[in-house]
């Protein structure tokens, strides 16, 4: 499966504990990323700086389900879970 046009949930919904670039600190869930594009795309993708936690993330239909929606529900709830 490959990620979903428009989506960008899993740069939104998890909080990422390592530093990326341009926030040292992480990212708390919930908040978008400074690299999700206008697009809802990550504009870190293929770039070596981007996190081992987001390049962990691989789509697939228990994650993304048929829309963003689920994606933001199903990632949220993970993200509680694994704190």
């Amino acid at each position: 499966m490959q990620c979903r046009t428009g989506c960008g949930a899993c740069c939104i919904a998890p909080s990422i504990t390592s530093a990326l670039p341009g926030m040292p600190n992480g990212k708390p869930a919930g908040v978008a990323c400074i690299h999700l594009t206008e697009d809802r795309w990550c504009g870190l993708f293929d770039d070596p700086r981007r996190p081992d936690f987001c390049a962990s993330l691989q789509p697939g239909v228990e994650m993304c389900g048929e829309n963003a929606e689920h994606a933001m529900v199903f990632l949220t709830k993970l993200d509680l879970l694994t704190r």
